[in-house]
């Protein structure tokens, strides 16, 4: 029988921080299902009372206590949330105070800081990111390829867009694509806007029946989506990338992110924010 209880990311800002860890650590708890809820810009007293209001009423509704999962600064409005019926985790404060103890001064108990645009060269390179991946999405264009962090490659539909998106998103790395089509297979060879940039390129593979899935969703029937002609491009890349020694890797049954974190990893990429 599939236990259910609720879960909360309580912040006074965006939530994501919360987000992040809190779900993290309900993911070990396979057994029980969550349903979560985030509740943002919990930045005064009246919307602290509301969300406890949510909080209590969810804790009603299941029989037994939520999960709060909290990266509120205020203390003011963290005692309000922790007078709720909840099992309320201070994920700040868990830290926060060893931290002060070791270092022996007091922290800024400043909201926001995870997620602002105080940073303005964080923020800036972030939007740069972005910008330059959407610009050199799928051999868009191929003008400023010299600039890119990374040129990930790969047959079409094998997740090379959403990577290169998180990629300058998470980590404000510029990360454009080329998609490796059946006329470079013939010869064997990297298309020639490639050969120069050899050292930025990392490969995305994909199980052809999988590829087949997913462009069977997107062109049903189509030649372009028959498990036939999947296998055939998904063998052809991979002895395309072995020939021309790019290192690549299979996203089959990879999330995005951990897509993204291998390839920081396998290509020596320099993370820009956080």
């Amino acid at each position: 029988m599939t236990v259910r209880r609720s879960a909360f990311f309580i912040s006074d800002r965006t939530g994501i921080t919360a987000e992040m860890l809190g779900h993290s650590l309900l993911t070990q708890f396979e057994q029980i299902e969550f349903s979560e809820t985030t509740l943002p810009f919990i930045d005064s007293a009246e919307k602290a009372q509301a969300a406890v209001e949510e909080i209590n009423a969810a804790s009603k509704r299941d029989g037994s206590r939520p999960l709060v999962f909290s990266t509120l600064v205020d203390p003011n409005i963290i005692s309000i949330v922790t007078r709720a019926d909840a099992l309320v985790l201070d994920c700040f404060q868990v830290f926060i105070a060893p931290m002060e103890a070791e270092l022996g001064v007091r922290s800024s108990h400043a909201v926001g800081r995870s997620h602002s645009v105080a940073n303005g060269a964080n923020y800036f390179r972030r939007i740069d990111a972005v910008n330059y991946t959407l610009s050199y999405d799928d051999g868009q264009a191929t003008k400023d390829l010299d600039n890119a962090d990374i040129i990930l490659v790969g047959v079409s539909r094998s997740g090379k867009t959403p990577t290169c998106l998180y990629l300058a998103l998470q980590y404000g790395v510029r990360a454009a694509n080329y998609p490796l089509i059946p006329e470079d297979f013939g010869a064997m060879t990297l298309p020639s806007v490639l050969h120069k940039r050899r050292h930025r390129l990392f490969g995305l593979t994909i199980m052809p029946d999988r590829l087949h899935q997913i462009r069977s969703e997107r062109r049903p029937g189509s030649q372009y989506a028959s498990l036939a002609n999947c296998v055939a491009e998904v063998r052809e890349a991979e002895a395309l990338m072995r020939n021309e020694s790019i290192p690549y890797l299979d996203t089959t049954t990879r999330s995005i992110e951990e897509i993204a974190s291998t390839i920081m990893h396998q290509a020596n990429l320099q993370r820009h924010i956080y």
